[in-house]
């Protein structure tokens, strides 16, 4: 059969058109977030998303060829979202711990730094063992590895609960509280800002592997392995190419990678 020339040159624009539609089609990945825990994810006040966590997202997205859509979530309900499908991911510096590892999947780690306790400048607090802190109030935020281990240890201590890290290091500055303990590099964050200037590291903790867990993983629904594979050969890669590094360079001065 003959087709008309005219014809088939339009035919063949209008496939060129939709090969190019194809291709040019991006597979959209929802990211679930906190959008309070700086400088890893932190929510501005004109609603943009910014940190390390988001950052790190951002370039694993361009590695594996698809579009981030950032969701933000309160923590305490965040692996319930995840498992009612409200995102496919979780990137907010959650720790790969035994017991979350009943509920989602985890990749490989993107980053691994210690906990650590802040306290007022004039504090008569001398390290972090749980004589240090006897009778002392400490804020944490719940739900947290902090949390777990300064409950487990901590015992004569009075652990005052928050629902996120923002509002415990206010009272810290406040003088609310006598001391807080979080991850090393968001307590050195707060300590750089104008309501840190209240306070100083007393020191960090050594990692408890089953309370502090291998590091922070991004978590995946149970039995989507693909997509864990996927994450963890982008964090190879931007790991080898130097953008993890320049990622990093932003927000740290030592790499937070861990050994």
């Amino acid at each position: 059969m003959r087709i008309h020339k005219r014809l088939a040159l339009g035919l063949s624009a209008a496939a060129l058109v939709l090969s190019l539609g194809a291709a040019g089609a991006q597979e959209t990945l929802k990211i679930g977030t906190e959008g309070a825990y700086p400088p890893f994810n932190n929510l501005t006040s004109d609603g943009k998303l910014e940190g390390f966590d988001i950052d790190i997202a951002n370039a694993l997205c361009d590695e594996m060829k698809v579009k981030c859509e950032f969701i933000t979530q309160d923590w305490d309900g965040i692996i319930p979202a995840l498992q009612a499908g409200k995102f496919d991911a979780i990137i907010a510096s959650m720790s790969i711990t035994e017991e979350r590892k009943q509920k989602v999947d985890f990749t490989n780690k993107y980053y691994n730094t210690p906990s650590a306790v802040a306290a007022p400048k004039d504090t008569t607090i001398a390290g972090v063992t749980k004589e240090d802190l006897a009778g002392k109030t400490l804020g944490v935020a719940t739900s947290t590895t902090h949390f777990n281990y300064a409950e487990k240890t901590y015992t004569d201590s009075d652990i005052k609960a928050y629902p996120s890290s923002q509002e415990f290091l206010l009272d810290l500055a406040n003088g609310r509280l006598d001391a807080a303990s979080d991850d090393i590099s968001v307590l050195e964050g707060f300590l750089k800002t104008a309501d840190g200037a209240c306070c100083k590291l007393v020191g960090s903790i050594q990692p408890v592997p089953e309370i502090h867990g291998e590091g922070a993983g991004i978590a995946i629904r149970k039995g989507e392995t693909d997509l864990v594979k996927k994450f963890n050969a982008a964090i190879d890669a931007i790991r080898a190419s130097g953008k993890y590094k320049e990622i990093n360079d932003k927000y740290f001065t030592y790499d937070v990678y861990g050994s």
